[in-house]
């Protein structure tokens, strides 16, 4: 099986239309540490995202999908770029986006995750290994860039 990542500039995804956005990914922070979620029936962890509605604009399935399986409740989302993965020829796209949450509550009981983990990093047992490592690193680098400029704004 072969798997190719791209990550689509403003330009590039100006033409991906909404509805071809089938995934939200939300790369999120709590008090300086990352959140993973596990699902129920898995011992493995991930970023927190999902599919989209139809229907559903996906912004608010990632707002959606931040809350259902984080219990965030109160956050600050953002936009990181268009991302596409090819597997085996066939093309998918999704919409990543960094979250900076505020406030954790209960996760809700009728819903697939079983729990939420704090780390530094990620963790060492991914449910999409192939995939997520390259989604987290270009939102690292996304806030690493935002912290460059700043940085250099100040100076000026």
């Amino acid at each position: 099986m072969s798997i190719i990542i791209n990550f689509h500039n403003s330009d590039d995804a100006i033409h991906i239309a909404n509805d071809q956005l089938k995934f939200a990914v939300i790369a999120a922070r709590y008090r300086g540490q990352w959140i993973f979620c596990r699902h129920k029936l898995r011992d493995t962890y991930e970023i927190p995202g999902g599919h989209r509605e139809p229907g559903e604009d996906i912004n608010d399935t990632a707002r959606r999908e931040l809350q259902e399986e984080t219990g965030a409740a109160d956050f600050a989302l953002a936009p990181v770029c268009v991302y596409s993965v090819t597997r085996d020829g066939v093309k998918t796209y999704g919409k990543l986006f960094f979250a900076e949450v505020n406030a954790l509550g209960e996760l809700p009981k009728e819903m697939e995750i079983k729990e939420i983990i704090l780390a530094d990093n990620l963790p060492e047992k991914l449910t999409y290994p192939a995939i997520q490592p390259y989604l987290f690193e270009r939102v690292r680098e996304g806030l690493a860039d935002r912290a460059d400029r700043a940085e250099r704004a100040d100076r000026s």
